[in-house]
């Protein structure tokens, strides 16, 4: 029993520098995102795993601003961004993107969800070991054969990753989906903003 709990672990996990990742959830994660969005290049993967992270990626201090920004996002929303009303990112599902179709339906307000944003904004704290984390995402994909447009920018990801660097999303992505979305940590979505959408 105890050499098959080893197999298992060994199977389900990828070390780098001492830290464990659980590349079967990797995994999921990547084929999830390639299913629902088949535009997807690798950046588009790094951009889902570096919010997992980072979340929104920087504090918000200027809260007008960034409501004056999403009002004209809203406003200059003319295609359908999703096909559903939020999602995880990454592997572990930290930060959760919510679309901004949840209020252009009406199920949560402009200024609820600007509140969850900037409040999940300053809740992020530094974080070391996103390199290793990427190296274990770039090491699953290589495992599992999955197959991943753009994977000849992998050594510029790479390098993104060493400076803890976030990425916009791709051309073909921002084409095929026109992504209009906010970043709330797991939490505030789950208390807040999830009982008002029902999907």
């Amino acid at each position: 029993m105890k050499e098959l709990l080893l197999v298992v672990f060994l199977s389900c996990s990828f070390c780098l520098f001492g830290q464990s990742f659980d590349t079967l959830s990797i995994r999921a994660a990547i084929e999830q995102q390639m299913a629902a969005y088949p535009e997807s290049t690798l950046q588009d993967i790094y951009k889902s795993f570096y919010q997992d992270r980072f979340g929104p990626g920087h504090m918000i201090s200027d809260t007008a601003s960034a409501r004056s920004y999403l009002i004209r996002e809203l406003s200059e929303m003319n295609e359908a961004s999703a096909a559903v009303y939020y999602e995880p990112t990454g592997s572990e599902g930290r930060f959760v993107r919510v679309h901004l179709l949840a209020v252009a339906d009406g199920l949560i307000t402009a200024d609820q969800l600007l509140d969850a944003f900037v409040r999940s904004a300053n809740m992020v704290k530094a974080e070391t070991g996103w390199e290793a984390e990427w190296k274990a995402v770039i090491g699953t994909i290589t495992k599992y054969g999955i197959q991943v447009n753009g994977f000849e920018d992998a050594s510029l990801l790479d390098e993104a990753s060493r400076d803890r660097q976030t990425v916009h999303h791709s051309r073909a992505y921002n084409a095929a989906y026109h992504p209009h979305y906010r970043i709330v940590e797991r939490s505030v979505f789950e208390e807040e903003l999830r009982p008002l959408i029902k999907e």
